[in-house]
Parts: C-alpha cells; sequence; structure tokens
C-alpha cells in the first residue's frame, strides 16, 4: 500500500468534502487523516490517503481532474514516524503580529518539534485587544520534560498562558 499526503486547495462550495471522497473512495483509496478549513472564503485542507499501487496513477489522474480545486500529491513517509513522547499544549495571549513565530522559536530551540498546529484569532471585548489561541501537538525530545517547553513558552510575556490537555 502506498501512503499519500494531499494538499488541497480551492474555492470553497457545498459538495466539496464529498467530491474528494467520493473520488478518492472510487479508486480504491482509504482516507485516513484530515485537517480541512475554510479560510477567508478559500477551502484548505490536508488529507492522508492510503492507496494500493495498483490504483495509485487512476488515483492521482482523477484527484488532478476535479473542478476549480488545486491538488498537490506527495507520497508520504510512513519510516519518519517516531516513538517520541506527544504532549498536546492549549496556548493562549494577546495577539500580536509575530506571536507564532516565537511559539515556534522557542519550541524548536528546546529541540522539540510542532507536529500539528491549530490557531485562531478571537474577539475579546472585556480584554481590549484580540486574543490568540492555539493547539499544538508538540513531539519532545527524548529524555526531555514537558514542564521545559511549558516554562519556556510561558517566559515569552506574562500574557502567555500553556495548558495540557490530555
Amino acid at each position: 500500500m502506498q501512503q499519500l499526503v494531499l494538499t488541497v486547495i480551492g474555492q470553497d462550495r457545498p459538495g466539496l468534502v464529498e467530491d474528494l471522497a467520493s473520488v478518492i473512495l472510487s479508486h480504491h483509496g482509504n482516507w485516513l487523516a484530515s485537517n480541512l478549513s475554510h479560510l477567508a472564503g478559500k477551502f484548505a485542507g490536508i488529507v492522508q490517503v492510503e492507496v494500493a499501487e495498483e490504483h495509485l496513477r487512476e488515483l492521482q489522474d482523477s484527484l488532478h481532474s476535479i473542478a476549480h480545486l488545486e491538488i498537490r500529491v506527495e507520497s508520504g513517509d510512513l519510516a519518519s514516524a517516531a516513538s517520541a513522547e506527544l504532549i498536546n499544549l492549549v496556548i493562549t495571549g494577546n495577539d500580536r503580529p509575530g506571536i507564532v513565530q516565537e511559539l515556534a522559536t522557542v519550541i524548536r530551540h528546546k529541540g522539540a518539534n510542532i507536529t500539528h498546529l491549530t490557531s485562531k484569532r478571537q474577539s475579546a471585548p472585556n480584554w481590549g485587544v484580540p486574543i490568540f489561541s492555539a493547539m499544538a501537538t508538540v513531539s519532545l525530545p527524548a529524555g526531555m520534560s514537558r514542564d521545559v517547553v511549558i516554562e519556556a513558552l510561558e517566559s515569552i510575556t506574562a500574557d502567555v498562558i500553556v495548558d495540557i490537555e490530555d
């Protein structure tokens, strides 16, 4: 079986996910995991698919023929899946330009890796400024305590709060 990672972007419309899922299924593919979003009027997503080698070319050709949808297909690398400890962090703070870069830099400097990130800017009328919130899955290097990463993130500024989600 071949693992594929699809990146997908196009004008959002009703039925788009159904069309994508139908093409995958009709070519003997199995939809394993995905992150899909509506962002600024666009549909954007990442999908992990598994398909038998003999159906790979047909699936790729059909995916590229879905109207008004740009799809990039990459072969997955199962060997890169490590047994590192993963922690799920909920990060909240005052929104400002550069906050994602600051968080990512701290995590990298600790030798950890962001494996999943969702973030948004929310209105916070009682605070007077918009609030940044993120959920991040972070892979820790061997022997590192989760507290080291949390303390480093919270030291960015006094308004950054980091919680662990189980």
